[in-house]
């Protein structure tokens, strides 16, 4: 005969063991999907090839790396020298077409101001008159010329060093 205790135990030994068991599969499934990721990361580090020891990664990766930084040095020194030339390159430009007698003519002449990051530079003019066509230059140093400047030449002048 059997014995209610025993057959109760027995369902409980049962559910135990079905426990324990249903607990490892489901850490073998999580062991399993972290072993996943780990294995990706690692053919992510060794680029995919079949490499026997990773001092030889490491040392590839260093080389890429020195390479990387000579590369950054040498376009940082591109960049100053760049920045150096457009230093003296112009910048600022205004353009101003007049006429200088109301009597005769359109608006024929003009004055053009070219200068630099500095406000350096230089001031054209092209006064149309009667006679012919006359064209003057006057250099320009920190926003200031040597020479007297016409109302037109210092408007063009303002107008290209306020230019940002």
């Amino acid at each position: 005969m059997f014995n209610i205790l025993s057959l109760i135990s027995l369902d409980y030994f049962s559910i135990l063991i079905a426990g324990v068991i249903s607990i490892l599969i489901l850490a073998v499934i999580i062991f399993g999907i972290f072993l996943f990721k780990l294995r990706k990361k690692i053919n992510l580090l060794f680029e995919g090839k079949k490499v026997k020891n990773f001092e030889d990664v490491f040392m590839n990766h260093l080389q890429k790396n020195k390479k990387q930084e000579a590369d950054i040095e040498e376009i940082f020194e591109r960049i100053k020298k760049l920045e150096n030339i457009s230093e003296k390159t112009f910048q600022k430009i205004s353009i101003m077409r007049f006429n200088p007698f109301s009597d005769i003519g359109g608006n024929q002449s003009f004055v053009i101001a070219m200068l630099d990051n500095q406000n350096n530079g230089f001031v054209i003019s092209s006064l149309f008159i009667k006679e012919g066509n006359r064209v003057y230059a006057k250099s320009i140093k920190a926003g200031q010329s040597d020479y007297p400047l016409s109302k037109e030449e210092q408007e063009a002048l303002e107008k290209a060093i306020n230019k940002k």
